[in-house]
Order: structure tokens, then C-alpha cells, then sequence
């Protein structure tokens, strides 16, 4: 019975995700596209693969109503899970570290019986590889656990492909620019791998924040969570990326100004991260001979970025000088 009730609500909860809009902008010498993510139920891009993770796992046998579900995450992911695991019954603990949004935090606090937060810094200057043994602990003391592990999971990578990937390819006759943010790796590997099939010619643009080690860069202290990471995710070696553009964190706070204040759009770091370097990456290329379609993601809205990126005391006092994202 348990199993049937599941199914019956995956099923329903699998109907209100997805089938984003698309916002043109107003962007000289580009035809750009917004996908508007932060339209998911839960508000973010990782509502696809929370809930194509836990249909999967229960189609497999891997869950059930006694099951443990732990996972690490810097806000979205945790929060798409905590709501997706309370509609199903199931318990989840999320672990969460300092950089994330106090909005985020109090909004797990309040949807989960146990949050817990990692102090200690890892060996790259992030908390990431913390936050994954803390999980590694919780999984090997708990019988009956399940772990997402969005780093390593291909259903993450699917649930872009037959997502978001498909969506754009059913929603635009052409494309010949897609700029992602980089983390779990889910994202560019299921977009990329899906639009590849129809617009072979479209230039895939991974896009990192200075102090990621993802594409090999040195390592150091990062605060706008959402994009970079302390390892490279094992998912990214299923992506199709032609280039990498490297942001700094303040002309990602600058994009996330521009992107509210000239288009309209309230989102979080990373998506201002893309912004900045779809305009680094043009501002020496256009005018072109023909007008380049373009596409990136509005992976979640700014509600949870308020006390960082749009707090000018935060920034000025993180950020004292100011450099311009580079390629």
C-alpha cells in the first residue's frame, strides 16, 4: 500500500514540473533567452532530478517508509527534496554548511525533523568534501539509507536531458549559444547531451566562478552558493562543452543587478554568474553577421540571495575591489 500511495503521488507531483517559460530579453546583438527555472514548484532547476531521483529509487526497491534519505547541498537541492520527501512520507536530513542562505537554512529547519551543519572548512578552502563525508558518516551508521548523491547520479543528467534540454529544442527553432552554470554537473550534462542531438552546431558554454576546482582552476574560498564546487563532478565527464568561461563572484553580484534592474528578473548567484559571462563573453565578438540565438538558465530566484548578493554592505565588505569576469 505504501508503495502504490507513492507512485500515485510521484505520479501527481511529476505533472507541475517542468514546461518553463522563456523570457526574451532585450539585449543588443543577441536574440537571448531566460528559461525561467525558479517557475518549478519548489523554485529552482533541482526540482527535475530531486523528483526524478526519488521516482527512480523507488521504482528500483531503494526506498521505503522506514528509509533515511541523506544528502549534502548548498539550498536547492535540499530544498527540493525536504518538500518532494514530506508529500511522500519519507525522512530526510539535509546536510547544509555556512555559505548558505539563512533563508535557505530556516526554510529546512522548518520542513525537516534534523538538519545538519558542517563548520570546518575542507582541504580546497569549501566545505563541500566535509559536507560529503559528514553524509558518508550518517549512510554507513543508518541500515536503511538512501543517498541522491546529485555528483554522481545520472538520473540527475536525465532529468535535464528529457527536461530542460528537451524543452529548449521543442521551444525554439534554433540555438546556437547555451550558456550553464557549473556544479553538481547534472544540469550541463543532460542540456548539452539533448541539444547536441538537434543543433549539433550550438556552442555549449560552461561557466565557473574563480575559486572552483571543476575545470582545474586553484582553489579558494567561495560565498555565493549554487555554482563552482571543491571537486570535479564525475556527471561532467558526460557533458559535450566546447568552452569555459571563469566569472569573478562580483561581476556575478553585477549580473544579478543588471538581470533585476534592466530585464526584470529577481534571481540568485548563479544565474547572475551566467549573465556576466554571456556579456564577457560577446563584448569583443558583436557585432556578428547574423544574429545569434542564445540560451541560459534562470536557475532559482533571489529571495534566498538577500542578505549576500543584493545587500551592497555584504558585498562591498566581501568584495572590496572590483575585477571583471575573464575567459
Amino acid at each position: 500500500m505504501f508503495l502504490e500511495n507513492l507512485n500515485s503521488k510521484l505520479e501527481s507531483l511529476q505533472s507541475l514540473v517542468g514546461n518553463t517559460p522563456l523570457k526574451l530579453l532585450r539585449f543588443k546583438g543577441l536574440n537571448l533567452f531566460a528559461k525561467l527555472e525558479f517557475m518549478n514548484p519548489v523554485g529552482s532547476v533541482k526540482d527535475r532530478p530531486a523528483l526524478r531521483i526519488l521516482y527512480r529509487a523507488l521504482q528500483a526497491g531503494k526506498i521505503n517508509e522506514k528509509t533515511l534519505i541523506v544528502e549534502s547541498s548548498s539550498g536547492n537541492f535540499a530544498s527540493a527534496l525536504a518538500i518532494y520527501c514530506r508529500e511522500l512520507g519519507l525522512n530526510f536530513i539535509p546536510i547544509i554548511d555556512p555559505n548558505i542562505s539563512s533563508c535557505y537554512e530556516d526554510f529546512l529547519r522548518i520542513t525537516c525533523d534534523e538538519v545538519i551543519k558542517v563548520q570546518e572548512r575542507d582541504e580546497t578552502g569549501g566545505y563541500l568534501l566535509t559536507r560529503l563525508a559528514a553524509v558518508r558518516r550518517i549512510c554507513s551508521n543508518t541500515p536503511n539509507n538512501f543517498w541522491p548523491n546529485q555528483y554522481e547520479n545520472i538520473e540527475c543528467m536525465w532529468a535535464h536531458y528529457f527536461g530542460g534540454g528537451a524543452e529548449l529544442v521543442r521551444d525554439l527553432p534554433k540555438l546556437d549559444y547555451v550558456f550553464l552554470g557549473v556544479s553538481s554537473g547534472g544540469t550541463i550534462s543532460g542540456i548539452s547531451r539533448r541539444l547536441k542531438e538537434d543543433f549539433p552546431d550550438c556552442k555549449v558554454v560552461a561557466v565557473d566562478v574563480e575559486g572552483s576546482v571543476i575545470f582545474g582552476g586553484p582553489a579558494s574560498k567561495r560565498y555565493i552558493p549554487g555554482i563552482g564546487a571543491s571537486l570535479r563532478p564525475s556527471l561532467l565527464n558526460e557533458a559535450k562543452i566546447d568552452e569555459v568561461v571563469y566569472v569573478t563572484e562580483r561581476a556575478s553580484v553585477d549580473g544579478c543587478l543588471e538581470l533585476l534592474h534592466q530585464h526584470g528578473l529577481f534571481v540568485g548567484g548563479s544565474t547572475g554568474s551566467v549573465y556576466a559571462a554571456i556579456k564577457s563573453y560577446f563584448s569583443n565578438r558583436l557585432p556578428m553577421a547574423k544574429i545569434p540565438t542564445v540560451a541560459f538558465l534562470c536557475a532559482d530566484r533571489g529571495t534566498a540571495y538577500l542578505d549576500k548578493v543584493f545587500n551592497s554592505k555584504w558585498v562591498e565588505s566581501t568584495y572590496p575591489s572590483k575585477r571583471e569576469c575573464y575567459q
